[in-house]
């Protein structure tokens, strides 16, 4: 791509520059407020700035050829762009923000670290990884979605999203994350499985100068905790957390440790 793609913008709570401003990130075939709106109360005296993915929550749907080449860069540079958004309502435009982003907004977060660490403040990276197994299946799904659409992933989301129990304890969280799932876009969807498939930062990995801490699910099969480990391991996270109990969707699953991590993190020092 050669612009930045079109995302979803959802101003929680935007005031002025006196406040720190945080932006969330959501994951794949979830909306950024169905996955942390049960967070976003928990963070009191915080500035919250959510994007969606392309096709996804309150993003527009994409037009043909839109998303053709779709990387996660190109989310990082469409990330970038909310926040100044943010930043002119705000009256601080180009200072550093706090970031917490999950699965593909962890990975985007991941990629504002590694390529745009002087905009970051710090970062939280949840349930997510330095690159999602083989492209091959992600290019599967893709093709799946784009013939017969997204409610083709209820079921299997179902299993893999939630930690052992939850489906049974929490239904109503359960149905929101799946019910944004079902009306996301088929092409905005396979355009993001495309740029996971893509998606390779273990290379890349090197010591971060901002304050990092890496959220892992105990039960999380995408990003299982040894991903986030090796993140950890990679930039230096001044902190590693695995959540028992927790599935892929922690901020949904476990939204009071979420929201104390990301609370403990933007009160770190910032060491550059």
């Amino acid at each position: 791509m050669t612009a930045a793609p079109a995302l979803g913008v959802v101003p929680f709570a935007l005031t002025d520059a006196a406040r720190p401003l945080l932006v969330l990130g959501p994951s794949l075939g979830t909306g950024v407020t169905a996955l942390w709106q049960d967070v976003v109360p928990l963070l009191p005296g915080v500035d919250v700035v959510g994007w969606d993915l392309p096709g996804h929550g309150s993003a527009p749907e994409p037009h043909p050829g839109d998303l053709d080449g779709l990387t996660v860069g190109d989310l990082a540079r469409g990330v970038l762009g909310v926040a100044e958004r943010a930043q002119a309502e705000r009256g601080d435009v180009g200072a550093p923000f706090w970031y917490a982003g999950v699965s593909a907004g962890g990975a985007v977060g991941l990629d504002l670290l590694l390529e745009q660490p002087g905009r970051l403040r710090g970062a939280a990276l949840i349930c997510t990884s330095a690159r999602f197994g083989e492209p091959e299946p992600w290019l599967d799904r893709a093709r799946l979605v784009e013939t017969a659409g997204t409610p083709t992933q209820v079921e299997g989301s179902a299993r893999r999203w939630f930690g052992p129990g939850f489906v049974e304890r929490r239904p109503e969280t359960v149905l929101r994350l799946l019910g944004a799932l079902q009306t996301t876009d088929r092409f905005g969807y396979g355009a993001v499985c495309r740029a996971l498939a893509r998606w390779d930062a273990r290379a890349r990995l090197v010591p971060s100068a901002v304050p990092v801490v890496t959220v892992a699910g105990e039960h999380d099969q995408p990003a299982p905790p040894a991903a986030l480990a090796e993140i950890a391991r990679g930039v230096g996270a001044a902190r590693a957390e695995v959540l028992d109990g927790v599935g892929h969707q922690a901020p949904a699953e476990a939204p009071d440790a979420v929201a104390a991590l990301v609370r403990d993190l933007m009160t770190t020092e910032v060491t550059r």
